[in-house]
């Protein structure tokens, strides 16, 4: 890996981001709860945004660590990662509450997960 500290501070920008959807989305119960009123509407884009953060995130450690470093880790599917933010960046006014909501309740914690395992596992000096 070329530069450790360039992926490790990727990796933390990924963790934050995970988090920040988690807790900007603990008042969503439904996927209607995005679109019933203004303040749902704004965690939809929020979230919308940190996806689009999350999954920029993923392509550009995909390509710093020569597509090695995500192969590492098949628990999450970093091409739906790398995917659903093409999706929001180029389809903003079509989000999917449904989508999101999902994503939200059962990718994100996976995620972080990860995200910290792979911190952990840099920390260790794994190459």
């Amino acid at each position: 890996m070329r530069d450790p500290e360039l992926v490790r501070e990727i990796l933390e920008q990924i963790r934050m981001a995970a988090q920040r959807i988690v807790r900007r989305s603990m008042p969503i119960q439904k996927p209607d709860d995005f679109l019933d009123s203004d303040a749902g509407l704004d965690r939809l884009d929020a979230t919308a945004m940190m996806l689009i953060a999350i999954g920029e995130s993923a392509k550009h450690l995909d390509k710093i660590t020569d597509g090695v470093l995500l192969k590492r880790y098949p628990q999450i599917d970093w091409s739906g990662v790398k995917g659903v933010r093409d999706v929001l960046s180029h389809h903003y006014f079509d989000l999917n509450a449904d989508v999101i909501f999902t994503i939200c309740q059962r990718r994100i914690p996976q995620l972080i997960d990860t995200i910290e395992k792979m911190i952990q596992d840099l920390k260790d000096g794994a190459p």
